[in-house]
């Protein structure tokens, strides 16, 4: 079995006091467990010999994450969500150690609040929407996009199962 690495870090841990690491740390592992599983051989993955793989989740609030959209994407806009996805973005990424560093999702909590409290989402519970977005950067950091109807309608249905199978989420 592939070890999985997941390193969490929360900007404001006042603010954000209700983020529970280990959960999410735990509940993530089994997302990309589940994803390798079923869409491993469609991902980034594909062909390679690895160990281990590693990514990290950071919890910030809108302002970060328009100043990364603004900085790194050239987008002058508040996100709920960026990926940053090393391995599958990077045509010269490499496997060190045996280890492949997926890369890095940046979630604005504060923006995960307001979709639930606006019923924006759909969803009635925070944590529902946070690892609705984890589970769609983990499909950003495996090399899926959504360009097309077609592809978002293939990320949003890996991202149903997979939220079905940690019986955390039901969506």
């Amino acid at each position: 079995m592939t070890q999985i690495n997941v390193f969490t870090e929360i900007i404001d841990k006042e603010r954000y006091a209700d983020i529970d690491e280990k959960d999410v740390i735990e509940k993530t592992r089994k997302l990309l467990e589940f994803y390798i599983s079923d869409v491993g051989s469609k991902s980034c993955l594909e062909g390679k010999e690895y160990e281990s793989i590693t990514l990290d989740i950071v919890f910030c609030d809108s302002e970060k994450t328009h100043e990364l959209n603004r900085d790194y994407r050239d987008k002058d806009y508040p996100a709920d969500i960026i990926t940053f996805a090393i391995f599958a973005d990077d045509e010269n990424s490499f496997i060190f150690d045996g280890d492949i560093n997926l890369g890095e999702i940046v979630i604005a909590m504060d923006k995960v609040h307001d979709l639930v409290n606006q019923d924006i989402s759909g969803s009635n519970n925070w944590r529902q929407e946070m690892f609705f977005l984890i589970s769609h950067g983990l499909m950003h950091l495996l090399g899926f996009d959504h360009q097309s109807e077609e592809e978002y309608n293939f990320v949003i249905a890996e991202q149903k199962k997979a939220l079905e199978s940690i019986e955390y989420v039901k969506i």
